[in-house]
């Protein structure tokens, strides 16, 4: 996840409402619910110590919310009177919470809007295709492409004439297959998605796989399922599940190859909140791996103003010359400092392997 979008939130000092909430329930009585939940959430904050401004503009944005269609949620960060950022989610959370800290909890937007692979759903036929974007968010056009119309069908004779018939329709499917690719290879190029789905029948959805550029058939996928049918948004919700699922693994492969040490005996990943801690301070994230349901991940640390004022012990930071300091979540700190220094992040619990990072957080590093 890359997570440049959260600059604003560290430009500046804390305390922090992080707020996240599910809109995905959709029914007559559901403006009427939003708004006691936004009134609850509002309250719990103050419990917390949050100051009124801000509880009241958490209150304010979320009752904003009471007529939208969003599908899955909202997060919510604000401080200080003001609502600084407010992501839509690509995964409704389990729960709504409210969360009063020094630092935005930004941790659980890993899972809740990290991976939201976007999908291009071309559907195929002999005479072209129509195109659609997909996303958590839902679907939209992407335009079409209309190949040759004639001749299309084969017949089931076999004199000569027929079968130089029968060619030029073989042509014409040739003709239209490589036209789809292109406008597919267009689309994708355009909107950067992660995923392709081609459905149709299986000649002609295997004949535009097949002439797709080298570098974009990896990220095809055949699917046999007709327009609009409820088979195929299941299909395209399994492509994209089993796309964050392997992205999780390669890089949690990664990192276990990372973790062995060197011939010199260094390694290329950390793990653990101390070596975390250490190679946060020395700008050494290249990528931070995350498990959120592991025990580090709200262990507490010590942070100073900086994103790289961060320490196990609050005396440590004292030792490095920081004044002013906080507890914090290891995760939460940890992101800071990952946005600072422009490293991706990214949540591993879709990954097979379950012990991995040791207690629930680990990275890759820039160098050994």
């Amino acid at each position: 996840m890359d997570l440049a979008f959260l600059h604003p939130l560290y430009e500046h000092p804390g305390p922090w409402a992080s707020v996240y909430v599910d809109t995905s329930r959709h029914t007559e009585a559901t403006p009427h619910e939003r708004r006691l939940t936004a009134v609850a959430l509002a309250r719990d904050l103050d419990r917390q110590g949050a100051d009124e401004a801000t509880c009241r503009a958490v209150r304010e944005a979320l009752e904003e919310l009471r007529h939208s269609s969003e599908p899955n949620g909202r997060a919510v960060f604000a401080r200080a009177g003001e609502v600084v950022l407010d992501p839509p989610l690509a995964r409704p959370p389990e729960r709504d919470s409210a969360v009063w800290a020094p630092l935005p909890h930004a941790a659980p937007l890993l899972e809740l809007a990290g991976e939201d692979p976007v999908c291009v759903v071309a559907y195929v036929d002999r005479k072209g295709a129509g195109l659609e974007l997909r996303s958590s968010l839902g679907s939209e056009d992407a335009g079409s492409v209309t190949g040759r119309q004639w001749p299309v069908h084969r017949t089931s004779t076999v004199d000569w004439s027929e079968r130089h018939f029968q060619l030029k329709v073989e042509n014409t499917w040739e003709h239209n297959a490589a036209e789809i690719a292109e406008a597919v290879a267009a689309c994708q190029e355009e909107t950067r998605a992660d995923l392709l789905i081609l459905v149709g029948d299986d000649r002609e959805r295997r004949s535009v796989h097949e002439r797709l550029p080298a570098r974009l058939k990896p990220l095809a996928v055949e699917a046999a399922h007709g327009t609009g049918s409820r088979l195929l948004d299941e299909e395209v919700e399994q492509a994209r599940a089993d796309h964050v699922r392997q992205r999780a693994e390669r890089e949690l492969e990664r990192f276990l190859a990372a973790r062995e040490p060197d011939g010199e005996g260094r390694a290329a990943a950390a793990e653990g909140v101390p070596a975390l801690v250490e190679a946060a301070r020395e700008h050494r994230i290249d990528e931070l791996l995350i498990r959120p349901d592991g025990p580090d991940a709200h262990r507490e640390v010590w942070i100073g103003e900086e994103a790289d004022q961060l320490a196990v012990r609050r005396t440590d930071l004292r030792i490095l010359g920081e004044q002013h300091s906080w507890p914090a979540r290891a995760d939460d700190a940890l992101i800071r400092s990952a946005v600072a220094t422009g490293a991706p992040a990214l949540s591993v619990t879709p990954a097979r392997e379950r012990e991995a990072p040791v207690g629930g957080l680990g990275a890759l590093l820039r160098w050994s």
